[in-house]
């Protein structure tokens, strides 16, 4: 086998493994995503709504987030918590986008919780988003095409071999 074949048969499966690991990733992101949309949702009362304010470093710039803290009940208990997301309360350089989402939240106003059902101590304002899983077509294309120049590689040295 030539050396040109075995370097592309050898770029083909590298193309097509970061497409897999890729859609693997996404997949499981999507599976997350759904699994929260389908966790019970009770109704909470947001406690206290605020923008904190961060800085790293006196090199960094500063940051902000919101910070969030809602009650609710659960099984007759009360119970509260302060996550937006699953990742917690992501901090931005733009304070703009925390006074936004503390606008959506104001202190005394009502609001769905979603609880997981796994763990009630642990929930969240807003599950995450489905996107991954419509945009999962990206990776594969990857995917399809490394092994497309794995494909097409051997095809061409296979008829090479029967010409000679």
């Amino acid at each position: 086998m030539k050396a040109s074949t075995i370097f592309l048969v050898l770029l083909g499966l590298s193309i097509a493994a970061i497409g897999g690991v890729f859609t693997m990733l996404m997949w499981k992101s999507y599976l997350k995503a759904s699994a929260m949309h389908d966790w019970p949702q009770v109704e909470a009362v947001i406690l206290s709504s605020e923008v904190e304010e961060w800085e790293p470093n006196e090199f960094s710039p500063r940051e902000y987030r919101l910070k969030v803290l809602y009650g609710y009940e659960w099984d007759g208990e009360a119970k509260t918590g302060e996550r937006l997301t699953s990742r917690g309360n992501p901090y931005s350089s733009k304070r703009d986008q925390a006074e936004s989402q503390k606008e959506k939240y104001p202190a005394g106003a009502r609001t769905k919780v979603y609880v997981n059902p796994d763990d009630h101590d642990f929930t969240i304002l807003k599950p995450d988003t489905k996107a991954a899983g419509y945009s999962i077509w990206f990776p594969m294309l990857f995917v399809i095409g490394g092994l497309g120049i794995v494909i097409r590689a051997m095809a061409q040295a296979c008829s090479k071999k029967s010409v000679d």
